[in-house]
């Protein structure tokens, strides 16, 4: 797809992922740009579903509803229902409008809870999601199955890419609703300003994740979107793997935090490893990482100490 003369769609534009794969889109010569925002175009409604995807050439599905662990548990039904409502009724608005690309992300969360490591895109249906987060990697991966099946019965051309953990400047630092790395950064940052000797961490430490830079996301998102044509889905992330416990004291030299850490075993641990298989990015469409951890939480944490008032 020539981006440069396509009109593209993209949902979620303002947010922590969106931001980066406009920006993307624009380096690479995207001018014709809709970028509705929630507040205005609520995609649980079918009607505007189908006012912003007319006269589309090509549509990236970003919005979501999500959250860390905290907000899965208390509220596991809207996550279910918002994402699948929003999913389903805006790549069926597409197909009907005649979208003549769509490209949705969905979730590493859609994985089965036990997984051999590192995730393979075959072993998607293998078993089910981890408990905590089943709703809402379950109604993404409902997706996954609406393309399929509109690119066998309509034709229609349609992807789906399971980025893993992401991070990076503009995320969501709200403690509440917050993932691992800005729930970290924050409560570190507060203990530091407290002077408090100790933090409370939630699980026994053991889980494994992988974690990829927002931008580096970003740019596999919009490779995709111009190089891929299947219907396989497409694992986006960098193959490298860290201990919940290693990335805490990774994160305390990095902010020069000297307390110690208590393990808090009664909260839940989530899914035990996360990390990606990313030879199928690699080879269709020419993604690999290019930030490194280290770098990407130094970003991080700059953003965030010069942004958190």
């Amino acid at each position: 797809m020539d981006l440069r003369e396509a009109r593209v769609l993209v949902t979620g534009s303002s947010g922590f992922l969106g931001r980066h794969v406009v920006s993307h889109l624009r380096e690479l010569g995207a001018e014709r740009l809709s970028l509705p925002r929630s507040k205005d175009c609520d995609l649980r409604e079918m009607a505007n579903c189908m006012a912003v995807s007319k006269d589309v050439d090509l549509l990236i599905h970003l919005a979501a509803h999500v959250g860390g662990i905290g907000l899965n548990r208390e509220k596991p039904g809207e996550l279910f229902y918002d994402n699948a409502i929003m999913g389903v009724q805006l790549i069926e608005a597409a197909r009907r409008n005649k979208v003549k690309k769509i490209v949705v992300v969905g979730t590493i969360c859609a994985y089965p809870k036990f997984t051999p490591v590192p995730f393979k895109e075959e072993e998607l249906w293998s078993g089910y999601p981890e408990e905590t987060n089943a709703p809402y990697g379950v109604a993404k991966k409902a997706l996954l199955v609406q393309l399929q099946s509109y690119r066998q019965q309509y034709g229609v051309n349609g992807i789906f890419l399971l980025p893993v953990n992401l991070y990076g400047p503009h995320d969501n630092f709200d403690p509440r609703s917050s993932h691992v790395i800005p729930a970290l950064v924050r409560k570190l940052q507060e203990a530091m300003d407290r002077g408090d000797k100790e933090v409370v961490i939630w699980g026994d430490g053991t889980p494994t994740r992988e974690f990829l830079y927002v931008d580096d996301a970003a740019e596999g998102i919009v490779l995709a979107a111009r190089d891929y044509e299947g219907g396989e889905p497409v694992n986006l992330g960098n193959g490298r793997e860290i201990s919940i416990k290693d990335l805490v004291s990774k994160l305390a030299d990095v902010m020069g935090y000297k307390g110690t850490f208590v393990w808090d075993e009664s909260k839940p641990n989530g899914q035990p490893r996360r990390a990606l298989d990313t030879e199928r990015a690699r080879n269709w469409f020419g993604f690999s990482s290019r930030t490194t951890l280290e770098a990407g939480l130094l970003k991080t944490i700059e953003w965030y100490r010069a942004n958190r008032q």
